[in-house]
């Protein structure tokens, strides 16, 4: 077997995943397991559950309070959380 080109393995593992259809459903991982990284370790403490459904990422607190706080910046949470993740993985995101 000749090899033409070289190519690195993030653009191998990308292409398989394009491949499988499972690049939408990594892209969903990543971003819980983002999201400590983007809120910080205070507000991860109270974070008991997290998801993506439907373009949607659900969050579960334990506190009242900073569920509170949080509604208010929605907006600002959905743009954080797509540019860690690299591109528009989420649209909106659901406090509960």
């Amino acid at each position: 077997m000749k090899r033409s080109e070289a190519k690195s393995i993030k653009d191998i593992i990308d292409a398989a995943l394009n491949e499988s259809g499972m690049a939408s459903t990594f892209d969903e991982q990543k971003l819980c397991y983002l999201w400590p990284e983007v809120v910080g370790p205070g507000i991860n403490r109270y974070t008991t559950r997290r998801y993506v459904e439907n373009g949607v990422f659900h969050v579960y607190l334990t506190s009242a309070a900073l569920k509170n706080e949080l509604q208010f910046h929605r907006s600002r949470l959905v743009e954080e959380l797509n540019k860690a993740a690299g591109r528009n993985v989420i649209t909106n995101i659901i406090i509960h």
